[in-house]
């Protein structure tokens, strides 16, 4: 059995926000939402009270900049290890770029993945990111091993 995991998603499209929130929490996930109506400052705190694995964030939103949020995200030592998936329909190739030079982990376009699709990438990449990590935690163990014999 696999550990749990956090996502916290940020979108204004509710019918997204929940769809996304359903299928998570189905799967066993932990999830947090927003809707993206509260301030930055807001939105920060609650990501960091949350401590997620992820963060899935629309980079259009009615009253937060989603480049500031990866921004603030990846500066901030208590939540900078969270992967930033996006799922937005911005679709200029700059504005794919400059996400991802910020730290943002992956990029999709809505218009490309229904939420079942999308949910499931999500869920692939974060199942293989924990298997790979599982391993890299046995490699560190028998190294431990080996250096105390």
């Amino acid at each position: 059995m696999r550990d749990l995991n956090k996502i916290f998603v940020i979108e204004d499209d509710l019918n997204i926000l929940y769809g996304l929130r359903d299928i998570f929490t189905s799967n066993d996930f932990e999830v947090e939402i927003s809707d993206s109506r509260e301030d930055t400052e807001e939105l920060i705190s609650k990501i960091r009270k949350f401590k997620p694995d992820s963060v899935i964030l629309d980079m259009v939103l009615p009253e937060i900049d989603g480049q500031d949020l990866i921004k603030r995200i990846k500066s901030d030592s208590s939540i900078s290890d969270a992967e930033i998936f996006i799922f937005t329909d911005l679709s200029e190739a700059d504005g794919r770029s400059r996400s991802v030079g910020l730290g943002a982990n992956y990029y999709f376009m809505k218009g490309e993945f229904d939420v079942y699709t999308f949910s499931s990438k999500v869920m692939r990449i974060m199942e293989r990111e924990s298997l790979s990590s599982d391993d890299e935690k046995e490699e560190e163990e028998a190294e431990d091993l080996l250096v105390m014999d």
